[in-house]
């Protein structure tokens, strides 16, 4: 995870979960600094014994927080000038995504270690989705490796996998607002088996929708599935013109 992310000395590193601290101690050894939230207090009180010369001379923070409810404001940090790297909740792993993402703080590099069939979905299915579309328009993510669910104890149900998301940045910057681009897709993606069109019969006029994919040459019977980001945002841009 620390070389999917690159971390060097004199990176800032946001963690997760840290937990017991192993991917904590990892991160530090190699001369970043971590801020790590964490919302169990007893592993804030292990972490504070473990890694207790780190704290005294500030290379280890760590804030009790709900990875929920985050606000980045609180943590000191600036558009593109930090990391994150985490072993997150399965549970929560579509909202953490957008917590780093769609912000104004976003981080320069996200690293999640996350459930397999998740970052599958996400870096390396063809057919596109509500949640790989959301992470796409953010950044380009990449799948780097599985991690066997036997490297775990206890073990989990589920492989996991290490997803890697580098060159964040709105890319439908100048030309349309992430919130448009989100009901666009969140209306495409609410009945998976109707087409496209369809979908967005429920938003937009039939006539409206039908001149936009022609302009797009992009059949009519096509699903959002099937649709490219690049298509997305250009859609999002002739049906929030207005």
């Amino acid at each position: 995870m620390c070389d999917a992310a690159e971390v060097a000395a004199g990176d800032l590193v946001v963690e997760i979960g840290p937990g017991t601290g192993v991917l904590t101690r990892e991160i530090l050894q190699r001369g970043a600094k971590v801020i790590a939230i964490e919302a169990d207090e007893r592993a804030i009180s292990a972490l504070q014994e473990n890694f207790a010369p780190e704290i005294d001379r500030d290379q280890l923070t760590i804030f009790h927080d709900d990875a929920r409810t985050l606000d980045l404001n609180k943590y000191g940090l600036k558009t593109g000038q930090y990391k994150v790297v985490a072993n997150i909740p399965y549970y929560i792993s579509g909202l953490l995504f957008r917590s780093f993402l769609d912000t104004p703080i976003h981080p320069n590099t996200l690293v999640f270690l996350v459930q397999k069939e998740l970052a599958e979905r996400i870096a390396r299915d063809p057919k596109e989705s509500l949640l790989s579309l959301s992470v796409k328009v953010f950044g380009d993510p990449k799948y780097i490796g599985t991690i066997k669910r036997g490297h775990f104890t206890p073990p989990p149900q589920v492989d996991s996998a290490i997803v890697a998301v580098n060159n964040i940045n709105f890319k439908g910057q100048s030309k349309i607002e992430a919130k448009d681009f989100f009901k666009i897709i969140k209306l495409a993606f609410a009945q998976k088996r109707k087409q496209l069109a369809g979908n967005l019969a429920a938003e937009f006029e039939r006539s409206e929708i039908e001149a936009a994919l022609s302009d797009l040459n992009l059949p009519l019977t096509i699903r959002g599935e099937d649709v490219s980001l690049a298509d997305w945002i250009a859609l999002t841009e002739k049906l929030c013109s207005n």
